[in-house]
C-alpha cells in the first residue's frame, strides 16, 4: 500500500528540491478581510481536520505499543485524502520541541512533524500552524517532564513574564525558519502553509496595551525571518481584549465552536440543531473587523454521536463569513477503537463512518455555499444549496450532478444519476444498497470504469463519551461478506468485478457479494487496464483505507425499555454482532401471566434483529427474557454473554432482561432525580447537589444560587444573561410509553423552594422540532406537587443546552416555525430559574429541590 505512495513521494520531494516556485505569500488579505490566492485573486476555501500523531499522547502511546509512527501518519492522511479534506491545522506542542530559552529542539517529535508535513503535500492539503500550544504534553494522562518554556512559565506566565516572553518570540524566529527535513523547505517559506496562528487560546488578562505590546512582539519575531504570510491570531478568547485584537499587527482573527460544550460525559440527546443555528461574533460592526481574515481553528459538537450535524455548523460558519475551518481532532487509527485521545470528541473514517461522511458533506458546504450567505434559520434552513439535513433521520446528505454524498439510508431520488463521478454513503439509497455498518466510496476512473472501496463494518459496544481507557474497547470493526446492489448509469446492469488481486469476483451481475477491499468495476466492452498505481484525486487506485478487523467475540447490544404500555403491541430489538451472520437468534420470554417459551427472532437488516410481541399478551406486570445466539460453533446467551441456550436445564445464569408493563391510564415519568440527575444538561455550580429523600429509591436535585447574574471570564463585558436553566432528554426513557402520550394533559412535578420564600420556576417540553413549551409555577418552601394543565402552556423561548461555547454564542433560541402543542413530538425537559423574576430580584439567592416530573 505504501509502494505507490513513495513513487509519487520521490516525485513531489524532486520538485521540491530543484524548483525556486516558492512564494512565501500563497494567501494574501484583501481590504475587506478576504483571503485570496495570491496567484488567481479567487477567495480562498478550505476544510480539514486537526490531528496530533507526532507529539503527545498519540506519539507517546504509539511509541509504547512499538507502532511505526510513519505508517500510522500514512495510514490516516490516506483518510484525509478520502474524506476530501483539503486543510490541517496543529498546534504544535512547544513543550516537546523547545527548551526553557526557547531554542528549537531537533529531535524526533519535530521529525515526525515534518513527516506529516510532507505526506500532506502529496496529497494536495493545506495547512495552518499554530506553533505554541502552551499545553503540557498529558491529557489524558498526567504531563511528562518536559523542557519547553511553557512548561517552565505555564500560560499565564507565557502572557505576562518577560523572560518568558523573549523566549517565545525566539522559538517563533527559530520555527519559522525550521527547514523540513524531507522538503527542504523551511516552514516560512512553505507554500502549502497558508498561514500562521500565534498561539492557542490566549487567555490575556492584562491591559489594551499590554495586550497589543505582547501580540505585536510575536509578530515582529516572525516577520523577521522574512515571512510574508498571513498571520492571525485567537480572537475567540478574551473579547475585553478587543481594541488590542483590532489595533495589533496582524491580518486576522481566528475562531472556534463547540456548541454542545465539552465532557457531558455521555452521548447527547434530542436535536441540537437550534444549538448550531448561528455563529455570532461580538466584533461585526467594527470597520476594523472588517479588514480582518476570519478562520475557524477548532470546532466540533462534542459529545453528540450522530451524523446530521456538520453542515449545519459548516453553513452558520459561512453566514459569517469564516472562510476555512479545522474539525477538533482526528483520532489516529490505533487508538480508535477506545476514544482515549479527546473523550468528549469521536472521529476516525473507520471507526465513525457516518459521523466522517458528515465531515466529508461539511466540506463541500465550505466549497460551494457563498461568504455570509443568509438562510433564514431552522428549521427553514434544512435544505440550503444542494444540501439536505434532517435531525430525525440522522441524515445529511449532498446531491449534485456530480456528486453524491449521505451518511445514512435515504430515499432522495437523484435527477442526473448518469451524470455521476463520485458516491460515499453510508446504508441504503436509489443507487447503492448495502446492509453493512461501514462506508464506501465509488469514484469513476474513466467512463464505465469505476473504484469501489469498502470499508470494515464499524459496531459502538459502549457509548464512545464516557470514561475511556486503552483498556475498554468502544468500538469494534468487522469483515463480514455482504450484498451489495448497484443502480448505477454509468456502469449498467451488466458489468465486472474483480479486486486488486486481479481476481474476478462476478460478471453481469448489478449484486454480488463484497467484503471489506477495493475493487474495480467495468461497464460490459469496457477494457478494464487500471493498474494499482493509477493516480486518481491526489490518490491512487492500490492504497486503501482498510485494516484487519477487531471483533473477537459476539455482542448482544440491547437496552430494555424503560417501560412499557399494557394492551399495546411492543417490540424487542437487539444488535447481534458475530463475525459471520449467526444460524439464529431467540429469544426465551416470558410475558405477564404466561410461561417461559422461546421465540425466533426476524432479522431486519445488518446486525439488527427484533420480535414484536402481541397487545393481547401483554398484561400489566413484568416482561423478562435472555437472548441466546446460535453460530455454527457456539451458543450464547445474554445477558452475560453466558454459553449454552437460556432454556437449557443447566443453565446456570440468573440474570435477565427486564420491562414493567403498566396500564396505558398509568402517569408517564420523564425525570427522576435519582436516576437521571447525571444526564442534565447544566452549568456546573459548587453547591449544586443529589441528596438522597427520606424514602427508599428516590432523591432531590438540589440547585443552590448565589446569583442568576453570571460573567463569562472570557467576555466579561459582553451582555449578562439573568437565567439558570438545565436540560433533560427523556425521549430514549419513554420510548415504551409513546403511544400513551396523547391521553396525557398535565405536567405533575415535586418540587420545594430552598431560597426560604416561594419563587417561580418555569418548567417546559421541548419538542423534536425544538419549540420549548413552558409555564411559570411559584413554588413554596414545602416539597408538594404541582400541576400545570397542557392548556396553560405557553411558547417561550428555548435555551440552548449544553451551553456552546465561546460564551459569546446565543444564549436563546426561537424557532422560526411557530406550531401548536403536541406532546407526542416532546423528547426534552426544560428547567429554568430566572423567568417571572423582576431586575430587582436577580442579584439575590436562589435554590430550589426536584424531585421527579411526570405527564398524567
Amino acid at each position: 500500500m505504501f509502494k505507490a505512495t513513495l513513487i509519487i513521494s520521490i516525485f513531489i520531494l524532486s520538485i521540491s528540491l530543484f524548483s525556486s516556485a516558492q512564494k512565501n505569500n500563497t494567501v494574501y488579505v484583501d481590504n475587506n478581510g478576504i483571503m485570496r490566492w495570491n496567484k488567481t485573486k479567487l477567495k480562498v476555501k478550505g476544510f480539514g481536520e486537526n490531528y496530533t500523531m507526532p507529539f503527545a499522547y498519540a506519539y507517546r502511546n504509539a511509541k509504547k505499543l512499538n507502532l511505526n509512527i510513519e505508517k500510522e501518519i500514512d495510514r490516516d492522511v490516506y483518510h484525509f485524502a478520502k474524506l476530501g479534506f483539503d486543510l490541517y491545522r496543529v498546534h504544535v506542542w512547544d513543550v516537546e520541541i523547545s527548551d526553557t530559552l526557547g531554542n528549537l529542539l531537533n529531535n524526533e517529535h519535530l521529525k515526525m512533524f515534518d513527516y506529516l508535513v510532507m505526506r500532506l503535500k502529496e496529497r494536495g492539503i493545506k495547512m495552518v500552524i499554530t506553533p505554541i500550544a502552551f499545553w503540557g504534553n498529558g491529557w489524558p494522562e498526567p504531563d511528562e517532564k518536559t523542557p519547553g518554556f511553557a512548561a517552565k512559565y505555564g500560560k499565564d506566565g507565557c502572557l505576562k513574564n518577560p523572560e518568558a516572553i523573549k523566549a517565545q518570540q525566539n522559538y517563533l524566529f527559530q520555527f519559522l525558519n525550521h527547514v523540513n527535513s524531507y522538503t527542504n523547505i523551511a516552514l516560512k517559506d512553505d507554500d502549502d502553509v497558508l498561514v500562521f496562528e500565534v498561539s492557542n487560546e490566549p487567555h490575556h488578562r492584562g491591559s489594551v496595551d499590554t495586550v497589543k505590546q505582547f501580540i505585536n512582539g510575536m509578530v515582529a519575531a516572525m516577520r523577521k525571518t522574512g515571512c510574508k504570510k498571513p498571520i492571525l491570531y485567537n480572537i475567540s478568547h478574551s473579547v475585553q481584549s478587543a481594541e488590542a485584537y483590532l489595533n495589533a499587527d496582524i491580518q486576522g482573527g481566528t475562531f472556534q465552536w463547540y456548541p454542545t460544550n465539552l465532557g457531558s460525559g455521555f452521548e447527547l440527546g434530542g436535536n441540537l440543531l437550534p444549538n448550531v443555528d448561528r455563529y455570532t461574533i461580538p466584533y461585526t460592526s467594527d470597520p476594523k473587523y472588517k479588514k480582518q481574515a476570519k478562520i475557524v481553528y477548532e470546532f466540533d459538537a462534542a459529545d453528540v454521536g450522530r451524523s446530521y450535524i456538520y453542515p449545519a455548523m459548516a453553513r452558520s460558519f459561512r453566514e459569517a463569513g469564516l472562510q476555512i475551518a479545522t474539525h477538533f481532532a482526528y483520532d489516529p487509527t490505533y487508538s480508535a477503537y477506545a476514544n482515549t485521545e479527546y473523550g468528549t470528541h469521536y472521529m476516525n473514517l473507520l471507526y465513525t463512518p457516518q459521523k466522517a461522511l458528515s465531515l466529508k458533506i461539511a466540506g463541500e458546504v465550505f466549497r460551494r455555499i457563498p461568504l455570509y450567505q443568509n438562510y433564514c434559520g431552522y428549521p427553514q434552513d434544512t435544505l440550503f444549496g444542494p444540501f439536505h439535513i434532517s435531525y430525525e433521520n440522522d441524515l445529511a446528505e449532498m446531491i449534485t450532478d456530480e456528486q453524491f454524498i449521505y451518511t445514512n439510508h435515504t430515499t432522495s431520488k437523484i435527477p442526473n444519476a448518469e451524470k455521476l463521478k463520485e458516491i460515499a454513503g453510508f446504508g441504503n439509497s436509489s443507487i447503492v444498497q448495502y446492509e453493512g455498518t461501514g462506508a464506501y466510496f465509488l469514484d469513476q476512473l474513466a467512463d464505465g470504469i469505476w473504484r469501489l472501496e469498502v470499508l470494515p463494518d464499524a459496531i459502538w459496544i459502549e457509548d464512545p463519551f464516557t470514561k475511556t481507557s486503552l483498556q475498554k474497547t468502544i468500538a469494534v470493526l468487522n469483515h463480514r461478506n455482504w450484498t451489495m446492489n448497484l443502480q448505477l448509469p454509468n456502469l449498467g446492469k451488466d458489468f465486472s468485478i474483480r479486486n486488486l488481486q486481479q481476481e474476478p469476483i462476478l460478471h453481469n451481475a448489478s449484486s454480488f457479494q463484497v467484503k471489506p477491499g477495493v475493487y474495480i468495476l467495468s461497464r460490459s466492452g469496457k477494457k478494464d487496464t487500471i493498474k494499482n498505481n493509477y493516480a486518481y484525486k491526489k490518490m491512487t487506485v492500490g492504497e486503501t483505507a482498510n485494516v484487519p478487523g477487531t471483533l473477537t467475540k459476539t455482542y448482544v447490544l440491547h437496552k430494555p425499555l424503560h417501560e412499557a404500555s399494557a394492551g399495546k403491541e411492543m417490540t424487542i430489538t437487539a444488535k447481534v454482532v458475530c463475525a459471520e451472520e449467526p444460524v439464529s437468534v431467540e429469544v426465551y420470554i416470558q410475558t405477564p401471566g404466561r410461561w417461559f417459551r422461546t421465540v425466533k427472532m426476524e432479522k431486519k437488516s445488518g446486525y439488527d434483529y427484533s420480535i414484536t410481541i402481541p397487545s393481547d399478551q401483554l398484561a400489566p406486570g413484568y416482561i423478562q427474557y435472555n437472548f441466546t445466539v446460535i453460530e455454527k460453533e457456539k451458543t450464547t446467551s445474554f445477558p452475560g454473554a453466558v454459553p449454552g441456550y437460556a432454556w437449557s436445564w443447566d443453565y446456570y445464569a440468573t440474570e435477565k432482561y427486564q420491562v414493567p408493563v403498566v396500564a396505558s391510564a398509568q402517569p408517564v415519568y420523564l425525570f427522576n432525580a435519582a436516576t437521571d440527575a447525571n444526564e442534565l444538561s447544566r452549568e456546573w455550580r459548587r453547591r449544586n447537589q443529589l441528596l438522597p429523600s427520606s424514602e427508599p429509591g428516590k432523591a432531590e436535585l438540589i440547585i443552590q444560587l448565589d446569583s442568576l447574574i453570571m460573567i463569562d471570564g472570557e467576555n466579561p463585558f459582553g451582555e449578562k444573561q439573568t437565567d439558570y436553566s438545565m436540560r433533560y432528554f427523556f425521549g430514549k426513557k419513554t420510548f415504551g410509553r409513546i403511544n400513551d402520550f396523547n391521553s396525557k394533559k398535565s405536567i405533575v412535578f415535586k418540587a420545594r423552594s430552598k431560597a426560604g420564600k416561594p419563587i417561580p420556576f418555569q418548567i417546559a417540553l421541548v419538542t423534536k422540532d425544538a419549540e420549548a413549551f413552558g409555564s411559570i409555577v411559584m413554588i413554596d418552601t414545602v416539597a408538594k406537587e404541582y400541576i400545570i394543565p397542557f392548556s396553560e402552556l405557553k411558547n417561550i423561548k428555548l435555551v440552548t443546552l449544553p451551553r456552546p461555547y465561546p460564551g459569546f454564542l446565543p444564549y436563546f433560541f426561537e424557532s422560526k416555525s411557530k406550531t401548536n402543542f403536541n406532546v407526542e413530538q416532546t423528547e426534552c425537559l426544560q428547567f429554568s430559574i430566572g423567568p417571572g423574576l423582576s431586575a430587582d430580584e436577580l442579584r439575590k439567592k436562589y435554590g430550589i429541590a426536584i424531585e421527579w416530573v411526570r405527564i398524567e
